[in-house]
């Protein structure tokens, strides 16, 4: 049976795809996300930092002549070398972990551990770049002017830390068809390093600890190098709105990332309650919200194995039989009831068996006792054992009912119609009995079944052997008849009165008013 998604958007988001997709189309969805979200990162990180720079935070001015080479030839050049560089090569780490899938291939517990380190491995490799622009323009600036190097340096270390936190969730998006390939191969043997908490943590670092650092930094400088109170409050507006925006960014993209994982889960969650017990989510997280997703799927499992459990269980022995059993496992003994008894045998069997192959004997056999549990089922009662060649149906118990005996004589006509159409090869005789009967569990507590003993039982067994003789193959005794209903004791007459062999007392047989012979 199919497994079916739990949403729309599997990932997380439609711009990421199906995890089923081709590689090579999921390979240009990844590329073209790391492109483009490592060039706009490292760019708006690069043209704030030259604000804060040149503009924002007070200090020696830099935008002097004896600066211009640095500011710009040295600064420009190695901007735009960074930014190929870290996106050429940030994008190649990315790609380089499809490989095994590009191979078809499980991969090793060491590459699912290095896919689900992917993201702090990008976001090593980009702030490396941004660490040796802050010590390239730290010594270029402090060789011209030592006193810039405070207002150089501390704009490029928050700039650069804050543009980390944004490749590190912007890379998180971006290689989760990576992840979900890798998780579902089976979780690293190593338990995961990264968590949910620690993603909202770098976000508030990142987008309000890291500004509120450097507003207490430039307060600091001020005391050292006074400034007037026109920079500061510019300076402080400033640096206040890049937090704001900057901070509420990070913040959403930790809020996503996070959710995201929650809301497919729930998404599961609302077609398990719909009876859709195949649904599955796609794991994709790399913290415990990952492992709350990859429960889920364990969870669905186990509900579609019991289902199936319950399913097979209930074929074997009935639906009713099933859930009372279900609902009372480990008792034993019976109780006596009221019931109708229908016993139906195969008249010639041994003679079909040994001139037709056993593989076409089988498939007949299914066809006449299709039609038997059909009908029984239809008039509230179950097939109780099948006997090779005869079956066993019970009417009243488990469940009671109130015309147990007029739903086994109408269920006994409609048997014995449907075969002379549906089943003309195979001819049976059917017997219909009632009375009172001990239907219960019997056996031991390792292994039991629900059955009926009783008189009833003996009867419809013996009736069935005296109906292969009787026109229309059906007989029931007068006690099974008088109990029916009105409308079903009118639909029966009386036919002959016989002593059926193991009973003391002969029984009245009654067969059906009109049925083909």
């Amino acid at each position: 049976m199919p497994v079916r998604r739990a949403s729309t958007a599997p990932l997380g988001s439609a711009i990421l795809g199906e995890p089923a997709e081709p590689v090579r189309r999921q390979r240009i969805r990844i590329q073209t996300l790391l492109t483009l979200s490592l060039l706009g990162t490292h760019f708006l990180g690069a043209v704030i930092a030259a604000v804060l720079i040149n503009v924002v935070v007070p200090g020696p001015s830099v935008l002097t002549g004896e600066f211009v080479v640095v500011v710009a030839v040295i600064a420009p050049v190695y901007v735009l070398v960074a930014m190929v560089v870290g996106t050429v090569r940030g994008t190649r780490l990315g790609l380089e972990q499809l490989r095994w899938a590009l191979d078809d291939r499980p991969p090793t517990d060491a590459q699912k551990r290095d896919a689900l380190r992917l993201p702090w491995r990008l976001t090593v490799q980009q702030g490396t770049l941004w660490f040796i622009g802050f010590v390239l323009f730290t010594v270029c600036f402090g060789i011209i002017d030592a006193s810039t190097i405070p207002k150089v340096s501390l704009t490029i270390a928050l700039a650069g830390l804050t543009v980390c936190g944004f490749v590190y969730l912007f890379g998180e998006f971006a290689l989760r068809p990576i992840a979900a390939r890798a998780l579902e191969a089976g979780a690293p043997v190593r338990r995961r390093r990264a968590s949910a908490g620690g993603r909202f943590m770098l976000a508030w670092a990142l987008g309000s600890g890291v500004p509120i650092v450097g507003l207490l930094l430039v307060a600091v400088f001020s005391f050292i190098r006074p400034v007037t109170p026109t920079r500061f409050a510019v300076t402080t507006l400033t640096i206040g709105t890049i937090a704001l925006v900057v901070g509420a960014l990070l913040m959403w993209l930790s809020v996503r990332a996070s959710i995201a994982p929650i809301e497919s889960v729930r998404a599961g969650m609302t077609r398990i309650e719909r009876g859709d017990l195949e649904t599955r989510v796609v794991v994709y997280d790399g913290t415990a919200l990952g492992e709350l997703q990859a429960g889920f799927n364990r969870m669905a499992e186990g509900l579609t194995e019991r289902e199936r459990l319950r399913d097979v269980f209930g074929r074997h022995v009935g639906r009713d039989v099933a859930a009372a059993a279900l609902a009372n496992a480990d008792v034993l003994g019976g109780e006596e009831r009221d019931v109708a008894v229908l016993f139906v045998d195969i008249i010639g069997s041994t003679a079909m068996a040994a001139s037709r192959p056993p593989a076409e004997v089988v498939a007949l056999l299914n066809r006449f006792f299709e039609v038997v549990v059909d009908e029984v089922h239809r008039a509230g009662g179950f097939v109780n054992k099948f006997e090779g060649d005869a079956a066993l149906a019970i009417f009243g118990a488990p469940i009671a009912a109130a015309d147990a005996a007029g739903s086994a004589l109408r269920a006994a006509r409609e048997i014995s119609r449907r075969i002379v159409t549906e089943v003309p090869e195979c001819r049976a005789g059917i017997g219909v009995a009632a009375g009172r009967a001990v239907a219960g569990n019997v056996g031991a507590r390792e292994r039991f079944e629900y059955t009926v003993i009783g008189d009833p039982v003996n009867e419809a067994a013996r009736l069935s052997e005296l109906a292969k003789t009787v026109p229309g193959r059906v007989a029931a005794s007068a006690r099974a008849v008088d109990a029916a209903s009105d409308s079903e004791h009118a639909l029966w007459t009386s036919h002959n009165q016989v002593a059926l062999r193991g009973r003391s007392e002969p029984t009245v047989v009654h067969i059906p008013t009109v049925m083909d012979a």
